[in-house]
């Protein structure tokens, strides 16, 4: 069948991360089409300018803008990212670490936690992160590259990367005008619709330019002003599972010491403080809630927490957790905050962005715009957006900060039906129920559940295939071939130093 109305022009509005992010990929996935993309953003609006750490899968991005990853960590001031460990989240002074990484080896069909629980009641100690290549890694400062043919699961591991959210949007803006995207720098002055069917017609620059287009993408930010505004696609509140919702980031100069491969998220007394390394600064913010603390009383603690010079004035930011009820309505598709906002706690904002884009580039429509596509977009981005809301509120919910008042009162917050339904199976017998679209898998999930000490009933019955003297000596070769593999790393420093020369 051919195509009897096809698309011949986008139109982006807003740059930052998420206007270029799809202008790039767009341009890239689609060149065949010999689309017409535009980006209409103004210089003189500020983006948020914060997202400056990933998970795992910007790397399926960079591949398939053909980025290379030392020259994105070159442009970019670029750090190595393999998980995030969370500070005083179970009690003041204590940490642990969510890595990009499996745990042991399973056997026999049964999966290694397995078999570590059964040990653990048996009194062995070796905590469940000695298994783990990515969090080792982490914690002794190394960079090793992920195999690509590891010889069992003890090898498979992944990173992700911190950088500038300035310079990689600038990076994808030089990259997306080579490739003939168009950027107009102006601001926008309405919105005009189709008096035929609702659609966005055009958007209407403030010099009386017209920019007219057969699809729209909205990156504009919490302003949301074609879905949002224009469109009226309402917004779905979630403040009752995730009630931080200010922040306040401020940059400051980086320490003589070398910059970890990981973030760091800090409890703090109404909410988390972020920590992320690169190479020419410190990213810092504190995400809280103004429930339990004052914006001045917050700017303090971050402040004073700051490990160097701040190089910028605090950038005070609010917002209200949740999403647009449609990501896609008409032939206008929201990215980044334009369609909906998840606290970075797990550094969810960008991969949300790639996320939209390739299912976007799979249900790509004609003019008509088929509305059965849009529902099926609807659907999956709602969904992913439940799943890693319930995989924050389980971060909150089982923290054991006890008599402290926010902190109190997250424990109280009720879970949601899909979050109470993986509890359910892990603290019955330790099994892990998998979604559709899932963005944190088993490892992630498990990593949440040992780190807060959320232990289950008891082990499968299926561990028991191998007595306790076996495992014993198995596990313990486990942990002698990880401690092997380090020696084979080389310090993260010395491996940006080599790859980007900095």
């Amino acid at each position: 069948m051919t195509n009897a109305q096809p698309i011949r022009s986008i139109v982006i509005v807003g740059g930052g991360t998420a206007g270029w992010m799809a202008a790039t990929y767009l341009a890239r996935r689609l060149a065949h089409l010999r689309l017409d993309i535009t980006v209409v953003e103004s210089s003189a609006i500020g983006t948020v300018g914060v997202g400056e750490a990933t998970v795992p899968a910007i790397r399926d991005f960079f591949a398939a803008v053909e980025l290379g990853e030392p020259d994105v960590l070159r442009e970019t001031e670029g750090t190595i990212k393999f998980g995030i460990r969370f500070d005083g989240w179970k009690a003041p002074g204590e940490r642990f670490f969510h890595p990009f990484g499996l745990y042991g080896v399973p056997a026999r069909g049964v999966p290694f936690h397995q078999y570590w629980l059964k040990m653990r009641a048996a009194g062995e100690t070796a905590p469940l992160s000695d298994y783990c290549l990515a969090t080792q890694l982490a914690e002794r400062g190394l960079f090793l590259p992920p195999s690509d043919r590891p010889a069992n699961d003890l090898g498979v591991f992944n990173f992700a990367v911190h950088f500038d959210a300035s310079k990689f949007a600038a990076l994808l803006r030089r990259l997306a005008t080579a490739n003939g995207v168009r950027h107009v720098d102006a601001r926008i002055a309405r919105v005009d619709l189709s008096a035929e069917n609702g659609a966005v017609a055009a958007v209407v620059l403030d010099d009386g330019r017209r920019i007219a287009g057969d699809l729209f993408v909205d990156c504009s930010g919490f302003r949301s002003l074609l879905l949002g505004d224009a469109l009226g696609v309402p917004y779905i509140d979630w403040r009752q599972w995730l009630p931080c919702d200010r922040a306040i980031a401020i940059p400051c100069r980086a320490g003589d010491r070398a910059p970890p491969p990981l973030t760091t998220a800090t409890a703090r007394e109404a909410g988390w403080q972020w920590h992320i390394p690169l190479r020419h600064r410190i990213g810092n913010g504190y995400v809280y809630c103004s429930d339990f603390t004052s914006d001045d009383a917050a700017e303090g603690v971050l402040t004073a927490s700051l490990e160097g010079e701040a190089l910028a004035a605090p950038n005070r930011l609010r917002f209200t957790t949740g999403h647009r009820a449609r990501f896609w309505e008409k032939n206008v598709v929201a990215l980044g905050l334009a369609s909906g906002f998840l606290e970075p706690l797990e550094s969810t904002s960008i991969t949300l962005i790639q996320s939209g884009l390739e299912r976007f580039v799979a249900l790509f429509p004609d003019r008509a715009c088929d509305a059965r596509l849009a529902a099926t977009y609807n659907r999956q981005s709602v969904l992913e957006f439940e799943r890693i809301r319930d995989f924050l509120l389980l971060h909150y919910r089982a923290n054991g900060r006890v008599g402290e008042p926010f902190w109190d009162h997250m424990r109280s917050v009720p879970p949601t039906e899909g979050l109470r339904i993986k509890l359910d199976a892990w603290r019955a017998g330790g099994e892990f129920v998998r979604n559709e679209w899932d963005t944190f898998q088993d490892p992630s999930w498990l990593s949440m559940y040992a780190g807060f000490e959320d232990w289950p009933a008891r082990h499968s019955v299926l561990a028991d295939q191998f007595d306790e003297a076996e495992l014993r000596e198995i596990l313990a070769r486990m942990r002698e071939a990880v401690a092997g593999t380090l020696r084979h790393a080389e310090p993260h420093a010395a491996f940006l130093a080599r790859v980007v020369g900095g």
